[in-house]
């Protein structure tokens, strides 16, 4: 990386987001809430290889002007975060929230063998996360696959 301020070096992109630093992977659980769009994005932080997949989290007011936030999800118990999506919980039918703060909810693979889908939740408008019930799958593998990744039902 440059000597140059991010998003202030000559050939990065200045319309489309990109992360600090390193690489970026695919873009999961973008939403609007509370006056914000939030782009959640599969990464890398540690380095410029496969690994360590990341969460990480930038939030706009315009889609156009970007900033990025401390990482969203973290890698855990010797697994780590593959793709997913996030929402807005308006009714707080998830439980998670409190009256009046409706949390954003984040679904995602967590890749360690075999593979299932986690939750974790934010009620400080993403800033902060916490694992639903420690990390452990919610929809536990469906034995199609030890790695599969993403939920889908069987073909009976």
């Amino acid at each position: 990386m440059s000597d140059s301020k991010p998003y202030a070096e000559r050939y990065r992109p200045q319309f489309h987001f990109s992360a600090r630093e390193n690489w970026l992977n695919d873009p999961n659980g973008c939403v609007f809430h509370d006056g914000e769009y939030h782009l959640f994005f599969q990464r890398n932080p540690a380095g410029l290889k496969w690994g360590n997949m990341t969460w990480g989290h930038a939030v706009s007011t315009d889609l156009v002007h970007w900033r990025e936030l401390p990482k969203a999800l973290e890698p855990y118990d010797d697994g780590t975060i593959f793709s997913g999506s996030a929402v807005v919980d308006p009714e707080n039918t998830s439980g998670f929230g409190h009256p009046g703060l409706p949390p954003l909810v984040a679904a995602f693979t967590f890749a360690k063998k075999p593979f299932g889908q986690a939750l974790a939740f934010s009620t400080d408008k993403g800033r902060s996360w916490s694992l639903h019930d420690g990390g452990r799958p919610v929809v536990p593998n469906q034995g199609l696959d030890e790695s599969e990744r993403d939920p889908k039902g069987r073909l009976l």
